[in-house]
C-alpha cells in the first residue's frame, strides 16, 4: 500500500485502502530510522478523512482507532 508523509511527531506516513477498509501507519522511531507499520482493519472512510482533516494525527489515531479496530503489526 502507498503511504503518504504527514506532519506529526509520531506519525511519519498514513495509507488507506478503501476497498479493503485497510488503515496502514508508519510510526516514528525515536533515534532515526525506519518506525513500526502497523496495519488497521475494517475502518470506515470516515474516519480516514476524520485522521487526515485532524491537526494532531496522534491524538486522533489515539481517540478514535487504537483499541477500536484490529490491529497487526507487519513491519518493524
Amino acid at each position: 500500500m502507498e503511504r503518504i508523509s504527514v506532519d506529526s511527531s509520531n506519525v511519519k506516513s498514513l495509507g488507506y485502502n478503501p476497498a479493503s477498509q485497510v488503515l496502514e501507519v508508519e510510526f516514528i522511531r525515536k533515534g532515526g530510522g525506519d518506525g513500526p507499520v502497523y496495519s488497521y482493519d475494517g475502518v470506515p472512510p470516515e474516519k480516514w478523512q476524520g485522521l487526515m482533516a485532524s491537526a494532531s494525527k496522534g491524538h486522533y489515531l489515539n481517540a478514535e482507532i487504537k483499541g477500536h479496530y484490529t490491529c497487526t503489526k507487519i513491519s518493524g
